[in-house]
């Protein structure tokens, strides 16, 4: 099914914004990560979009949305209302399900633990990408600064310092000029190679990959510093499920776990993938969303005590 396109006016930018599946059918909003614009989302839109009415959009700065004019324009705050502007646009007042990939997931939990979305959000799924104000908070995240009350243990500082090898990218990140020269002199044009290197995914070339890449180097320089050094206390007002690529070279299965206080009982489906899930495991990705929407359709948390833990074999 072709999506429907819409822009729709987030106050200092206008997004892009696609739709498809039955106007009836319950709304499922699935934010993309970085350097990716909607069009990742496509091959989970073929799975679900019978069922449901599936809406993405191109993040700020990212796909055939309009970039924010300062750096300022892409903290979390900003990503949130613009989730807010999308809700209200093509759902009215119903009650939305939600899926973040990547910086999706990571800017999505804004909303989710934010006190003005609570009803709003009918349920969560994050893939590969934490909170950072939980993150922030961990005694085995290398994030962690400032706190002589949290000792980590040896498997916790493990944990860190792998999660820390695979964090390369973001200091990398905050340097000046030197990520925007990395894609400017060729890795736009061979980001669909690198994927296929080291994710075994097939992918077309995004015409907008280059706008892509730089535009979305400021959600790290706007975010990133700010939470490591400043977390804020967040807690989940809907009901989450973390989907774990074991295989993630980004981000560690040790950031979805231990988060009961933050989320109360909350569900794990670890999957033997790499991080672009989304693309090389679509058909098992929309399965395991679609059973945790079902579980959720009348706003339900559910009545478990503690976290449910999956494993579930993928490519």
């Amino acid at each position: 099914m072709i999506p429907e396109t819409l822009s729709v006016d987030a106050g200092d930018v206008r997004l892009a914004v696609y739709l498809s599946g039955p106007r009836d059918a319950p709304p499922l909003v699935l934010v993309h990560g970085y350097p990716d614009s909607a069009t990742v989302w496509e091959p989970i839109r073929a799975q679900l979009d019978g069922r449901f009415r599936v809406i993405t959009y191109d993040v700020r700065g990212a796909g055939a949305s309009e970039a924010p004019a300062t750096r300022s324009g892409y903290r979390l705050q900003r990503l949130a209302a613009d989730l807010a502007v999308v809700a209200d646009s093509t759902c009215g007042v119903q009650p939305f399900h939600l899926v973040g990939h990547d910086w999706g997931s990571i800017q999505s939990w804004e909303a989710v633990t934010d006190p003005q979305f609570k009803g709003r959000i009918a349920s969560y799924t994050s893939i590969s990408g934490p909170c950072l104000d939980h993150a922030s908070s961990r005694s085995d995240c290398p994030l962690t600064v400032g706190d002589k009350q949290r000792i980590p243990n040896q498997s916790s500082v493990g944990g860190g310092f792998r999660q820390m090898l695979r964090s390369w990218y973001i200091v990398f990140f905050h340097l000046p000029w030197l990520p925007e020269l990395a894609w400017r002199l060729g890795g736009a044009r061979l980001w669909p190679l690198w994927l296929h290197l080291t994710e075994r995914v097939r992918a077309s070339r995004d015409p907008a990959q280059l706008r892509n890449a730089i535009n979305g180097l400021n959600l790290y320089r706007a975010n990133f510093i700010d939470r490591l050094l400043h977390p804020r206390a967040r807690h989940a007002h809907a009901p989450v499920q973390f989907i774990v690529p074991l295989r993630d070279r980004y981000v560690g299965p040790e950031l979805s776990l231990a988060h009961e206080a933050w989320l109360g009982a909350y569900e794990r489906v670890e999957i033997d993938a790499g991080h672009w899930v989304v693309l090389r495991e679509p058909q098992v990705i929309a399965a395991h969303i679609e059973r945790f929407v079902a579980r959720h359709l009348h706003g339900s948390r559910g009545s478990a005590a503690s976290p449910l833990n999956a494993r579930e074999a993928g490519g």
